[in-house]
């Protein structure tokens, strides 16, 4: 019974499969004659004997070892399956897929910046991709000693070396210290540069490497607010006129008492401008000296007394005197 359950065959396969795990390692001791290998969709599987890559499938299906894959082996393609004996080998599952992931400052990074001898604490976030671009480095390097790999292992290392990447990009080529998300392309594609760069050490690639947000401390995002609205300023009137034709036409088609309320403070609006630019016009002519001046002669002119040209009882022309020069006829 001992011998018939040792030979008993088994399948070689990652059934359960975690989207999170770069590789997984096989973990049955031997591999028995008539084994099956299965490599499912998003999956490569690499034989390993002592240490040394045999063989990679990337193919998905099912194969029979015995016949289809130790053919392909290279230093054990001549294995022939004992009495009662199992192939030791091992198998390494491989995640072939992208795995996309978060980065996020730990800390606040402290920019050097003008006038500020602590610097510019800044905080950034983003997302990166990941994924194996070289599996046999990956073995050769990691797998030898762990039983699997997973991204957040990929993670850490990231972690550790982003402040300082983030900090040599933002200061290179003089990067505008107060409005970062305007480089951010710039800044994250030299960081994506640098980091696959480092990880393809052990085979890790990464890619599409994006800065999402960059904040600032509370005080200097009050500051920026400030600079905005004092840059509206200048379209002040411009803005008011707008929003007193919107008011206008929404006030006529409201149908409620909203609307009548829309009016009068329309009508408040431009009567407040009205009397702004009345002003405006007074002062301009007081300061340009348009004042009316005397009649030529020192005198000003004045009216006939009762506002009479002419004598009512001869008809002769008056000449502002309170009687007629003519006849004496009294004119007021």
């Amino acid at each position: 019974m001992g011998f018939i359950r040792n030979q008993l065959a088994n399948v070689v396969e990652w059934e359960e499969y975690r989207s999170d795990v770069l590789f997984w390692k096989w973990q049955q001791d031997e591999i028995k004659k008539g084994s099956k290998l299965i490599i499912r969709q998003g999956q490569d599987a690499i034989f390993t004997f002592n240490g040394k890559v045999e063989g990679v499938f990337q193919d998905e299906g099912s194969y029979d070892i015995e016949s289809e894959i130790i053919p392909f082996l290279s230093t054990l393609k001549g294995f022939k399956f004992g009495f009662n004996s199992g192939m030791r080998a091992e198998v390494v599952f491989i995640n072939t897929k992208e795995i996309p992931m978060k980065w996020g400052t730990r800390n606040a990074i402290n920019l050097p910046a003008a006038g500020l001898p602590g610097g510019m604490p800044i905080r950034a976030f983003g997302t990166y991709n990941c994924y194996v671009a070289d599996a046999q480095m990956l073995i050769e390097k990691v797998a030898g000693i762990k039983q699997q790999f997973t991204i957040e292992e990929v993670k850490e290392r990231v972690d550790s070396m982003l402040n300082q990447l983030l900090m040599k990009w933002i200061s290179k080529e003089g990067k505008d210290m107060f409005n970062l998300q305007a480089n951010a392309f710039d800044i994250a594609k030299g960081i994506c540069e640098d980091l696959d760069m480092e990880l393809q050490k052990i085979g890790i690639g990464i890619v599409d490497f994006v800065i999402s947000s960059v904040s600032y401390p509370e005080e200097i995002a009050k500051m920026q607010e400030k600079a905005a609205a004092q840059s509206m300023v200048g379209d002040m009137a411009k803005y008011q006129q707008m929003a007193m034709l919107d008011a206008m036409a929404n006030g006529g088609n409201g149908g409620n008492g909203g609307s009548s309320v829309a009016s009068d403070m329309v009508q408040l609006q431009m009567g407040m401008m009205m009397g702004q630019q009345l002003m405006g016009q007074m002062n301009q002519t007081m300061q340009g000296g348009q004042m009316a001046q005397p009649a030529q002669g020192g005198y000003a002119s004045q009216a006939p007394a009762g506002g009479m040209n002419f004598c009512p009882n001869c008809g002769t022309k008056t000449t502002g005197g309170n009687f007629c020069s003519n006849c004496g006829q009294k004119l007021n």
